[in-house]
């Protein structure tokens, strides 16, 4: 009980700095302390407490483990050569680099948002399905989800100053290959879980996975919001129609019960 009360709070922590967040860039009040990174972690804990109470702690370390190492994995390669996401390199802004290339931050990102994406792609794919069809679909399905949030995320990034795209693109300064890359990175990740704990014994739930939709929407609203403070309408635009079906028929989904599923 005292655990899914910490979740909540940092559910709830995330929520109100976000909309703090909104307030400094909206009214632009001096504030010397980077928000990105803070709310950032908050949303990685929550995702790390909120999977440890669905999927428990082995699965939860197995999920992280996987994540962190694709993540850092194809965004090194990626801005290495120029491969999977198109040419592109980080700013300083976000903080400390792994060899020098991606920000130890970005990996965090990833995690906080595959998987709320995964849990949404779970209540979407049928449970009667066999092992394999239902994690290939759970992992092509995730990708999908992850990779709508980033149609309204990377223009709002990019104009921040977090990395810079290093060729003109076709969706407001982004290269369409990008969210290839982004779809591979999170089928990967994700099939790769499915893959290795699908014998794994599954758990009663002790939280609402209706929370992880929660965070999802609240990222997605976020950027939303973000992106028309600051001027990009057209990636606003465009991010509701990606990411608004993948709220709603996860709200939908999830509505049954107080344990998940």
């Amino acid at each position: 009980m005292a655990l899914k009360r910490i979740t909540l709070a940092t559910l709830i922590f995330t929520l109100l700095g976000s909309i703090f967040a909104l307030c400094v860039l909206g009214f632009k009040i001096p504030w010397a302390i980077p928000l990105t990174p803070i709310l950032t972690f908050s949303s990685f804990i929550f995702s790390i407490l909120h999977s440890s109470q669905i999927e428990g702690w082995i699965k939860t370390l197995f999920f992280v483990v996987l994540v962190v190492a694709a993540g850092l994995f194809f965004e090194s390669l990626g801005v290495a050569t120029g491969l999977v996401y198109g040419p592109y390199h980080y700013t300083d802004q976000l903080g400390p680099k792994f060899l020098g290339l991606v920000p130890f931050l970005i990996p965090v990102a990833w995690t906080f948002m595959m998987y709320p994406s995964m849990v949404i792609a779970k209540a979407l794919t049928p449970t009667r399905w066999g092992l394999f069809q239902r994690g290939f679909t759970i992992a092509a399905l995730s990708g999908v989800i992850m990779t709508a949030w980033d149609v309204v995320m990377d223009p709002m990034m990019v104009l921040g100053g977090n990395w810079v795209w290093e060729v003109k693109g076709a969706y407001f300064g982004v290269p369409l290959q990008n969210f290839w890359g982004w779809w591979l990175t999170t089928f990967v990740a994700v099939g790769l879980f499915q893959m290795i704990t699908r014998k794994m014994p599954v758990k009663t739930p002790l939280i609402p996975d209706r929370w992880a939709v929660w965070m999802y929407v609240m990222t997605g609203t976020t950027s939303f919001a973000t992106c028309l403070i600051v001027g990009l309408h057209g990636p606003a635009l465009a991010g509701l129609f990606a990411m608004l079906p993948w709220m709603a028929m996860g709200l939908i989904k999830t509505a049954k019960g107080e344990k998940g599923n």
